[in-house]
Order: C-alpha cells, then sequence, then structure tokens
C-alpha cells in the first residue's frame, strides 16, 4: 500500500487530504483505521463536549416526547370513555322525561288555597347500570314499605333500558331519607305535582289529574279544556292567575263534617249534600261522602265514593210533589185552596194508588202538599195529562242532559214510555231519575220567582252574583214560586207538615220531604230507600236552595225505627242550615232587623 500525503489550496487547514490505494480485501478495515486516526488526532476537547451536550439533550428532547405522546394517548383514552359514559347518563336522566304541565291555583270564592303546584322529587334509575335489584327493592321498602316489589323488578328487568321511574312525586323528607340508603345507578329528578291542602274537602268538585299533571276530572279538567295549563319541561310554576270557584270552603266542610254526623246517626251507607244561590246558580258546597281524596290514586277507583250530586241518577220520591203542583198552579186550573177529593179509590192501568197515612177526607191543594198526599199528586197530573207533564219537567230542564264546569251529569232515566201510569208515578217521585245538583236547580226556578238558572262553580261565570245583571228565563210565574214558597214554609213551620224538624231558630225555612224506595233486581228493595229534604231559606226572600240526601238509612232509636226523609234528612238538614247561616250572614242580618 502507497500512501501520498498532499497539502491543497482549498483543504480544510485541519482535515487532511488523503488519497489511499486500497487493494482488495482491506478496504473496510483501513478505512476504518484511518477515520479513527483522523478523529483522535484533530478533535479539541471543547468540541467533544459540545457534541455530548448536544446528543444529550437530543436524547432528553426524545424522551419527554415520547412520554407526552404516552400520557396524550391514556389521557384521551380516559376521555373518550370519561365522555361515552357521561354521554349515556345524560340519555339515562333526561331523554325520557314527558312533558308534564303547568297548573294554575284554585282558590274558593274568599281566596283560600284548594289547589295548586309544588315541586316534589322522583326518584329514576338507569337499569343497565344496576348491578341488585333485589338491593334496590329492599332499600326502598325500608322508606316505603307499600311499594310494590313486583313494579320495581319489572321496571328494571330490562337492562337494554337506560331510564325508569321507581318512586314519583316524594316530598323533600321522603328524598332525604331514600338519599341516605344510598341506592346505586339511581338519582332525582323534581317534577309538578299537585297538592290538595285540605285533603278531601271538595274532592269530588276539584277532580284530579294523572302523574304528568294533566286533569282528568272535575274542575282540574276543566282548566285543560280552557287551555288554563302549560306544558313544561321541568318544575316551571304557572304565572296564570288562581281560577275563582264560587264554594265556600267553610261552608262545604261545615256540610261535609255534617253529612259525616248523619251518617253515623242514621247508619247510612252514603250522603250527599248542596247548597246553591237561588238566584244565580251558584254553588256554594257540594258534598258527597264517602268523600274523595283528589290527591290519592287508589281511592279514584272505589266505587264507594262516586259523586252521587251529579254521577247518579235517583228516584226522588215525594220532593217531585213540589214540581207536581207547581205544574197544576201555574197551568190555572188550581189554586192553594182548590179542594181535591182524594179519599176514593185510585187506580191506573190496574196498579192501585195509595196514601201511606190516607186522611180519610178531601184535602186542599196546600194539604196535598203538608200531607204529602200520593193520590192527590195523582189526580192534579192526571188532569194535566202526560204531555203537559213532559212539557212542564222539560221547561224546568229535568228531562234533558246537564254538565258544570266539574263535568257532565248523568242525563236524566225518563220512562220508555209515559202513559198515564208514568204520569201519575212521576208525580210522587217514581219513575223518573234524576242526578240531586239538576233537580235543586230545577227546584230554585220554583222559590227565586221563577226563573231557571244553570248550576255553576265559578265565582265570576256565566251567571253574575247578583240577580238582574244576566239576561234571565222565567220558566213559571212569580205568582206561582209565591205559592209554592208559602207551602214549604208551611210544611216546615206549622206543624202539621212532615218538615217541621228542619225547623232552625231564627231562620224561616220551607222545604219538603221525599222517601224514595230503591229499585233492585225484579222490584223495589225492602226498606232501602233515599230519604231527602229539599229546603229553602230564607222564605220571606228566598237566597239558597239546598238538597241533603241519605242512601239507605237505618232505622234507630233516634228515629224510632223509622227510616223516612222527616225522621232523618230534615233534622240533618235542620242542623247544616244552624251552622251554616252564620257563614252566610244570615243569623247577622235577622239580628239587625
Amino acid at each position: 500500500m502507497a500512501v501520498s500525503n498532499r497539502t491543497g489550496v482549498n483543504a480544510h487547514p485541519r482535515q487532511p487530504v488523503i488519497d489511499v490505494i486500497i487493494t482488495p480485501g482491506l478496504a473496510e478495515e483501513t478505512l476504518s483505521r484511518t477515520r479513527a486516526h483522523g478523529r483522535h488526532a484533530h478533535d479539541t476537547p471543547e468540541l467533544t463536549a459540545l457534541a455530548e451536550r448536544r446528543a444529550s439533550r437530543i436524547r432528553a428532547l426524545l424522551a419527554i416526547a415520547v412520554m407526552g405522546l404516552a400520557f396524550l394517548s391514556v389521557g384521551g383514552q380516559l376521555i373518550r370513555v370519561a365522555m361515552k359514559g357521561q354521554s349515556q347518563q345524560q340519555i339515562a336522566m333526561s331523554a325520557p322525561i314527558a312533558t308534564a304541565f303547568a297548573r294554575p291555583d284554585i282558590v274558593d270564592r274568599n281566596g283560600r288555597l284548594l289547589a295548586g303546584d309544588i315541586v316534589m322529587q322522583s326518584l329514576i334509575a338507569d337499569p343497565s347500570a344496576v348491578l341488585d335489584v333485589d338491593e334496590i327493592v329492599a332499600k326502598l321498602r325500608k322508606v316505603f314499605p307499600e311499594v310494590n316489589p313486583d313494579r320495581i323488578r319489572e321496571a328494571l328487568a330490562d337492562r337494554s333500558k337506560k331510564f325508569a321511574w321507581l318512586r314519583r312525586g316524594m316530598s323533600d323528607a321522603e328524598a332525604e331519607l331514600i338519599n341516605h340508603q344510598g341506592l346505586p345507578a339511581t338519582d332525582f329528578r323534581p317534577e309538578l305535582r299537585r297538592s290538595y291542602p285540605l285533603g278531601r274537602t271538595a274532592g269530588h268538585v276539584l277532580g284530579f289529574v294523572d302523574i304528568d299533571n294533566k286533569g282528568l276530572a272535575g274542575i282540574e279538567a276543566y282548566l285543560d279544556s280552557r287551555e288554563k295549563v302549560e306544558p313544561v319541561h321541568g318544575p316551571s310554576l304557572s304565572a296564570r292567575p288562581p281560577l275563582r270557584l264560587s264554594i265556600d270552603i267553610a261552608v262545604q266542610y261545615a256540610i261535609e263534617e255534617e253529612l259525616a254526623d248523619s251518617m253515623r246517626r242514621y247508619q247510612a251507607k252514603a250522603a250527599s249534600g248542596i247548597v246553591m244561590d237561588a238566584n244565580t246558580g251558584a254553588i256554594l258546597a257540594a258534598a258527597s261522602l264517602p268523600a274523595l281524596d283528589p290527591g290519592n290514586v287508589d281511592e279514584r277507583f272505589e266505587k264507594t265514593r262516586i259523586d252521587r250530586l251529579t254521577s247518579g241518577t235517583y228516584e226522588l220520591g215525594s220532593i217531585f210533589k213540589t214540581i207536581t203542583l207547581a205544574m197544576s198552579l201555574d197551568s190555572g186550573k188550581v189554586r192553594p185552596d182548590s179542594v181535591i177529593d182524594v179519599t176514593k179509590q185510585l187506580e191506573v192501568d190496574g196498579y192501585p194508588i195509595r196514601d201511606l197515612h190516607p186522611p180519610g177526607r178531601p184535602l186542599t191543594v196546600g194539604e196535598i202538599f203538608l200531607k204529602s198526599s200520593n193520590v192527590g199528586a195523582a189526580l192534579l197530573a192526571l188532569a194535566e195529562g202526560p204531555d203537559n207533564q213532559n212539557a212542564f219537567l222539560t221547561r224546568l230542564g229535568l228531562t234533558t242532559p246537564m254538565a258544570t264546569e266539574a263535568g257532565a251529569v248523568a242525563a236524566p232515566s225518563l220512562p220508555a214510555r209515559w202513559g198515564d201510569i208514568e204520569t201519575v208515578t212521576i208525580a210522587y217521585g217514581h219513575g223518573l231519575a234524576v242526578a240531586p245538583i239538576q233537580f235543586a236547580a230545577a227546584g230554585a226556578a220554583l222559590v227565586n220567582g221563577g226563573y231557571k238558572v244553570t248550576p255553576t262553580f265559578l265565582r265570576d261565570s256565566r251567571n253574575a252574583d247578583q240577580p238582574g245583571t244576566t239576561v234571565r228565563h222565567r220558566v213559571i210565574r212569580p205568582e206561582t214560586s209565591r205559592a209554592i214558597g208559602e207551602m214549604m214554609l208551611a210544611n216546615v213551620a206549622s206543624g202539621a207538615g212532615t218538615g217541621t224538624r228542619a225547623r232552625v231558630p231564627g231562620i224561616s225555612v220551607g222545604g219538603k220531604t221525599g222517601t224514595a224506595e230503591i229499585a233492585g233486581a225484579g222490584g223495589y228493595r225492602d226498606r232501602s230507600v233515599i230519604s231527602s229534604f229539599f229546603a229553602a231559606f230564607p222564605m220571606e226572600n228566598p237566597r239558597y236552595v239546598s238538597l241533603v240526601s241519605l242512601y239507605e238509612p237505618k232505622g234507630t232509636t233516634e228515629t224510632g225505627g223509622e227510616i223516612t226523609a222527616g225522621r232523618n234528612a230534615a233534622p240533618a238538614t235542620s242542623r247544616i242550615i244552624a251552622r251554616i247561616a252564620p257563614l252566610l250572614g244570615l243569623l247577622a242580618e235577622q239580628n239587625a232587623d
């Protein structure tokens, strides 16, 4: 090998220019040694240190970059998983929530609260995240023993679902108790719920709402029908003004309490009562017992808790004689002092017509009312005939369907054939069945001067609270109305009528008794009656009418074993009027005189 060293003009002063002639087989070894010799021979310590520092920084940066990428990868994965889980939870808690309804308050005629919305907590769950259904059932039942385990298991059975209701409408205290149980995969959702602070008081009138706060019956359904509710997502209270009813809650409570007492006294299965403004049809109280708690779902399906004022029709017995005598007087065929021979045997279409206590002599029209003579009422009705009777009842609104703001009233049950025997039985309160509220409205026209009224539960309604402010439709002559009022007053005050036990000290009360047998399979049931008393007060200028009915009362020691209205419904009416008169300002007015 020959090596020649030359220094070129353009060569770096510290970099040797090497011409190498390399023999085959020694090229690689020679080149390696030559490069090593050149580096160690000419590199300075400063350059070596600088190169090492640069290499160290590069290695550090590479390490940091690798670690950073690793952390970013792990963090990104964690964020992805977390976001995925949060999305599922968010769906589980919000997507299936149905639209609820914000409702205005309902208040009585004096502004006292009857119903209103409140915010309550509901318990929800994510079935897909529930690990132990039995644990949830057990813990729920610690707070709510009445919880149906099967229903909870059914709600959580489908693991593909992300949402289930477990308990709706809990108070804050109940929600706190549930929270302490530590139920997994559950959460709370605030919702609007309807609250009825007076419980069962006026429950039938108010009606009720469904689980989403939508009105289903009574005044609650009326609010929906008049578009007075708003759909909402979440617990947003209504900004609408309250709906003011004609009901006076003090009068309502008094009647319900007195009816409950009468049910105990006379061992009746049920009772109903209504107080109505005789001039406007405004209803101050409407009660049916057993009462209904509008906030208790289970009570809505109990047959014993139907509203007997509006949901059923009944033959009301001799209070219908008030209608019959008004018909005869209004036609002009008789006067109150006209004499009718009731001593003769009366048979119509093969059916004998008798009086419970035959008078043994002819009676005036007024005495027919006082003695509650079936024969007398039958003779008066036959003198008018079926067509006139039908027309008169229609004029009073007793043959056509009726409705109030609280809902439809059960339609009257009319005879399939309206001949002589039907005319006779209807004359004394059998053969035609009506809802008590419908009879009360017809009865108001008999004492208010002869003007038809339409029952209303609204304080400001189509009927004004003061007479003369709306168009009034006359259905009977004022003379007829005055005569009926005098008969009703005599029936209570004279001592000779069937309604003497309805007297109230300081208040002039007029009225008529009615005891009707209850129809059953194959005929009327033995000693099973509806006893009623229709009243008006004060009789100097009738302002109010009432109708009290007791369903299937029993004979007691107090009634001498009797079940007639004069022994139970009449005294019940007396106690009711005596209690509500001060609330209506009547005693104060009389004392002022």
